[in-house]
This record gives structure tokens, sequence and C-alpha cells, in this order.
């Protein structure tokens, strides 16, 4: 991300997602379904554990999308850092360099980088300032579960997470990629 942020110095917004997930919406846009203020402040979590169900660090109560850099959701087992997305600008490079220190990665955390996160997140207080949990759902649905977490046609990403210890990540994404496909020529006609 840090090297994109170099090649787009324009771009406001950077959004990672992971090799296992597909965009199935394209006509859902990160600055309008997402980051738009408004859209932004009627989506956030508050006063919500960080790390599901019962982490004594939570979001803010009173969260304002105008202070918000780095927008995530989380799963039942914590934040899913495989899809996210930073605001360009001095906060964002900090937080990616601290991130992805090398001391950080040092701490052999259980889920490497995740755990590294949620750390992050929950004892330094500059990255839960800036930070937005929003609902799955919006940003990170997963075909294979039902419910709050599942994915259903519209939704804006389809991740298949996990998909290599389930199954052929290829055979578990194709029929997901084909009606992505299909959506694209029924817009384009």
């Amino acid at each position: 991300m840090r090297h994109a942020m170099t090649l787009f110095p324009w771009s406001t917004y950077f959004f990672f997602l992971d090799h296992h997930a597909l965009i199935m919406n394209p006509n859902l846009l990160v600055q309008d379904h997402i980051m738009a203020p408004t859209r932004l402040d009627s989506i956030m979590l508050v006063d919500t554990p960080i790390v599901p169900p019962d982490s004594v660090i939570r979001t803010f109560r009173h969260g304002y999308a105008g202070n918000v850099d780095f927008v995530i959701a989380q799963d039942t087992v914590g934040l899913d850092q495989s899809s996210f997305i930073v605001r360009r600008g001095e906060w964002a490079k900090f937080f990616l360099d601290v991130w992805f220190d090398p001391l950080y990665r040092s701490y052999n955390f259980q889920r490497a980088e995740g755990h590294a996160l949620e750390h992050l997140v929950q004892w330094h207080g500059t990255v839960l300032s800036k930070l937005a949990l929003v609902p799955q759902k919006i940003m990170n649905a997963y075909p294979q579960v039902q419910g709050e977490l599942g994915y259903t046609d519209g939704d804006f990403v389809a991740n298949f997470k996990d998909c290599e210890r389930r199954q052929s990540c290829e055979t578990e994404m194709q029929p997901y990629f084909e009606r992505f496909l299909t959506a694209i020529r029924i817009d384009e006609a």
C-alpha cells in the first residue's frame, strides 16, 4: 500500500483487498458506499469490542467520520485485515509503517499481522482514534456462512477467507466470478 501511495499521490483512498476476495458489485464506489461522511457515520459500529466478543477496548461511542483514516470490518474472531481502506496522508504512512515494523513482526503473534493489528488498535490510542469498524457485509462478506457475515447478491465484496483449507479456492470462487461476469455483460447491454 505504501508503494501504491507513492505511485498514485492524487488518490484519496487506498482499498486493500485480499487475493481470495472478489468485488462483486462494481457499481458500488468506495467513496460513496463506505467513505462518504454521512454514509460512514451511519454504518460505523460504535461502542463495539475491538476483538469480539468481549474485549474491554471498544470503538468510541461518539465516532465521527471526518476523523476516520482507517476502515475495517471484523468477523467473529477479530479484525479481518483481508479488506480495509486507508485515507492517504501522513497518518496512513505512520500506521502502515508501525503495523509492519520488524519489531511487531518479531513478536510471533499467533495470527501474525492480524494479531499485530489488533494489538495496535487496542493499545495505541493514535490508531484507535482514526479507526472505523463497519459491518462485515459492507466490504467483506463471506459466501460460506449465513447471516450478518454472509454474502448475498448485491453485496460489494465476496471474501473466500481460508478457502484453501476447505477446498480449491479456484473451485469455490468460480461460480461467483461467473456471476460477476454475467452482471457486467448485463450492465454493458
